[in-house]
Formats: structure tokens, sequence, C-alpha cells
């Protein structure tokens, strides 16, 4: 656990989150360990249900299937500790059993979106370096053309039955032994450094970083959820969640893994589909929504919902981004909720690192730094500790923050602390808010696009002169990918001949939804910086373009 130096604690400006609960660490000596025994506890009660298909897995099935997959793993495939396995995959029940299976063994997950492109894969195989990959059948060709690509003699699992190559239900048949839970006991770790994931988080410099989160990070977070459950379920037998959050995006997978190591029943959608959405939450009845503000947006105001019975939602955590006090207010009145949670986090913490934990938050507050978490604001300029109300950089220290990033395990500073590029406030009661970005990522959905990755592609194309990427603000998916770009001399260019050479390259998220829009000259500062502020005045009114 990360402690205050002498100065520090006579500052009063440092925001001290309290003490964890002294069994934060569950008397585990690794996450594994933990696992092992949670999954035990729970046996046939039910653990996922698939939205769409209906099926359902036990908290026993899993034990069962990734002690299995761990067995192979380890004398099949020779994975030992600290060896790095890839998923690249939709939501699936294969999903948590993976991740069980590598924690017994001490590995590390690495989680990588499903829809990225081949230059994306190879950037992020290439910065991993899994010896083994497990596949869905959507990935799996541009898995295999990245491993050749960049020479990286990965293993490749494929999820799907039917698939040429070792199938996961053949992992499963071909282990060659039949398990019970004490011929298995995962190795002790040092849980402050051993790193349990990997996740890839973008940078403002381009193509994405791997966020290297440790087990003490996400025991840290399963005793968070343990307390609020505690505080939510009041008469449940069994708290349900509905969540479609993606796996492989931290808010997505270190929730579903705290949901799961809780005792909660999860019922998962791979994607979002607004009419299978809400019927989940019709049929399910769950006590609890995970969303993220553009879900939240469409409780709030699409005619759909009222054609479903949504009355049995009692709590909504809402994350990634800012959540507006109207939208707020529209969920409350239209669904009758008694919580509305929002928290503020990145892949650099873990998950949220400032919540609203009290039942009645304060609208536009992402709430009050964690137990066992350090907070402060800075001015930007002088680095000063900054008192409450006024702006500055927010930073954070203690046992959420990562490890660090792959290939830079300096990106903490040698006291511990994180900078977040955000900038936000604490009120007199040391409730928190976000004002801006000092980074310049661009969110869309839960998303971070790095406009220094659009713009070199950009760049590369033969008919542009100059190039810069803004976010403009859309009340559906936060902000919305625009080019501005300057046409190169004596040819001529269409907005949608850019839109369609940039779309090709990249994932969805990353793609041009604002579109493009032509410019004579980019403004820069004499040093050649992007002044992306003029841009997004220049957005506001066409005509002045």
């Amino acid at each position: 656990m990360s402690l205050l130096s002498r100065e520090e604690l006579n500052d009063p400006n440092i925001i001290d989150g309290g003490p964890l609960a002294g069994d934060y660490k569950r008397g585990s000596n690794s996450l594994g360990e933990l696992i092992l025994r949670e999954l035990t506890r729970q046996g046939d009660n039910v653990a996922f249900v698939h939205g769409i298909t209906s099926l359902r897995m036990t908290f026993g099935g899993i034990l069962d299937q990734s002690l299995t997959l761990a067995c192979y793993l380890r004398d099949e495939l020779g994975v030992r500790s600290n060896d790095v396995v890839a998923l690249v995959s939709e939501n699936r029940f294969e999903y948590p059993v993976t991740i069980c299976a590598l924690m017994y063994l001490g590995a590390r997950a690495a989680l990588f979106n499903p829809l990225y492109t081949a230059r994306e894969l190879e950037h992020c195989i290439g910065l991993a370096k899994p010896n083994v990959i497990f596949v869905a059948a959507q990935t799996c060709m541009a898995v295999q053309r990245a491993c050749v690509k960049i020479r990286r003699p990965a293993k490749i699992v494929h999820y799907d039955n039917g698939a040429r190559g070792l199938t996961y239900q053949q992992c499963l048949e071909d282990s060659g032994r039949m398990l019970k839970l004490g011929s298995f006991v995962p190795e002790a770790t040092n849980l402050e450094q051993h790193v349990a994931l990997i996740v890839m988080s973008s940078g403002t410099t381009g193509l994405p970083k791997g966020v290297q989160i440790t087990q003490l990070n996400v025991i840290t977070t399963l005793t968070y959820t343990k307390e609020l459950l505690t505080v939510l379920s009041k008469n449940a037998a069994q708290m349900v969640a509905v969540d479609v959050m993606p796996w492989f995006h931290v808010a997505g997978g270190v929730s579903m893994l705290n949901w799961m190591l809780n005792g909660m029943q999860l019922v998962f959608i791979p994607r979002f589909i607004p009419r299978v959405y809400l019927s989940c939450i019709h049929q399910y009845r769950p006590n609890m929504l995970n969303t993220v503000p553009p879900i939240a947006v469409f409780l709030a105001k699409n005619p759909l919902v009222d054609e479903y019975d949504l009355s049995s939602v009692k709590t909504i955590i809402c994350g990634a981004a800012p959540l507006s006090r109207e939208v707020e207010d529209l969920i409350r009145s239209r669904l009758n909720v008694s919580s509305i949670r929002q928290a503020y986090g990145m892949s650099e913490t873990t998950l949220a690192i400032l919540v609203q934990m009290d039942e009645d938050n304060l609208p536009g507050s992402v709430g009050k730094v964690r137990a066992g978490q350090y907070a402060k604001v800075v001015d930007t300029e002088t680095g000063k500790t900054l008192g409450p109300n006024q702006n500055g950089e927010l930073c954070f220290k203690g046992t959420l923050i990562m490890k660090g990033y792959i290939g830079k395990e300096d990106a903490i500073d040698k006291q511990g602390w994180l900078r977040t590029g955000d900038v936000g406030y604490y009120d007199k009661n040391r409730n928190f808010y976000i004002v801006d970005r000092l980074k310049e990522l661009i969110k869309y959905k839960a998303f971070q696009v790095p406009p220094a990755e659009l713009e070199a592609l950009l760049l590369s194309h033969p008919k542009v002169k100059d190039a810069a990427v803004i976010g403009v603000p859309n009340e559906k998916v936060g902000e919305l990918a625009t080019a501005f770009i300057v046409p190169a001399e004596d040819v001529r260019v269409t907005p949608e001949e850019i839109v369609k050479f940039l779309n090709d390259q990249v994932s969805v998220h990353k793609r041009l939804h604002g579109g493009v829009r032509l410019i004579h000259e980019i403004p820069k500062t004499a040093s050649g910086k992007i002044l992306r502020r003029n841009l997004r005045e220049l957005a506001k009114n066409k005509a002045k373009l």
C-alpha cells in the first residue's frame, strides 16, 4: 500500500480516502487462491446468463472448466507464472473461465479489442508478447496474420468449435485429468508487483499503451464492490446486474470480475442491441445496471423504454465519462430509480478511484476518493497542490494505481503519484468534479480515441497537406472524431474520400463519425502545436470554415 511521505502528510491539500478494510486482501496469498475460494463458496448459484441465448453458467461450472483449462495450459502449452496470454473476443462464457485459469497459474491476461484492425493487432501483440492467444471466429484470421507479420510464434486457441487448429473444447477434453479442488494450489505471489491483467489504453501520442494491472489492484476493487453490495442487496437473495460493457475494456472486464467474485449474477450481451438490452432487464429483473453515458441517454430519452418493465432497477452505476444533470434527472423521473452513482476512473486506476457512495449524491459530482487512495489537485504550471474550488490536474496515489505501462515502468513518479491529464477540483466537502482534459483524447462512447494517431494516418494521404482531429460534443456518444483537412496544392479531394481512407484503417470507435471539413490552414502556435480550441470554435460555426 502506498504511504504518504512526511512532507505529504503535512500538506492539507492532499485528500486521504481513509483506511481500507482490515481484511481487504481477504486472507489471500494470490488472486488465483481468492478466485478458487470464492467460486467454491458459490457452488451451484448462477453466475452468468447470456442475454441472447438464455444459456446459463454456474459458479461451479466456471470452477470445473477453469481448473481443467489451467492444467492443459500448464501441462500441454507450457504456460507459467508471468507468461502473457491474450484474449481477443467478444463477451462470452469462455472469457471469464480463461481469465480464472490464467490467474491460477499466475499468468498475465492481455485483453484486446476484437475489432482491432491488423495494424492495431500487430502493435498490441508486439507490445504484450503473448505466448498463447485465445480468439473468436471473427478475429482469428486477423490475429494469425498479425502474428506472422511480426513473427510472434504464439499458439492460437479457438473459442469456436469447428475452427481449424486447437479449440477451447479440445483443451478441456484433452486435459487428461479429472481435477479435485485440493489437487491444484495456486502459488503465492507478491500481490503489489505481480501483474494480473494487461489492458490497452490509448494515449495522446498514438497507438495503445499496455497498462499493467496488479493482483493487488484487482483485489482492492473486490473489497469496494463487496461493501457496495452490502449496502444495496438488502433483502435480495442474490444481486443481479445486466451489463453490456465489453470485457476487454477495463470498465467492463474488471467490473465483470468484481460481480463474479462477489457472488452476483451477471446477465450479459455481446453488444448493445436496444430491444435485447431492454428485454433482458424486463425478463431477468436486475437490481443494478452498469452503464456509460450513451446508454444512460438511451434510458432517459428513447421511446422504446416505455414498452418494457424496468421497475426492478434500483441502482444505476455510470462511468467512463461525465453524465449531465439533465440526463440524470430524466432517468430518475422516468425509471424511479433510488440511486444513480457516478464514478471517475481510467485504465491506469484499475477502475473507479472517485465514486459516489451515498444515497443522496450531488448532481455533477463524481464523488469522493475511495478508501486506501489519495488525491491532489495540482497547478498545471508550478505543480503546487491546490485547495478547494481551484481547477488543476488530478493526481492519484494508492492501491488502485497501475504498476506502469509495458516498457515504461517509470510512468508513476518517484513518490507514487499518477498524473491523469484531467482537470478538475474538489469542494469544501471533498466532492470532486471533472472540468476538462489536459490530454487531447476524444471520448467516443467508453473508448478513448487519440487524435495523434488519426492525424498521422490522414497525413499519409497524398492529397492531404495538413490535418487536425478534434472531438465534437454529442449527447448520445460523448464526442465525434472530426477532421480538419488542408488539401495538397492543385488537387481535388472530397470529404467522403478522406473519411473512407481513414475508416478503412482503424477500429469502429476511431472512425471519423463527425466527418471531414476542408480548411485553408490549421491554426497553430508559434511552436507548431495545434490550437484545438480554435478548431472547436470553428466547428460551432460552419460558415466560418
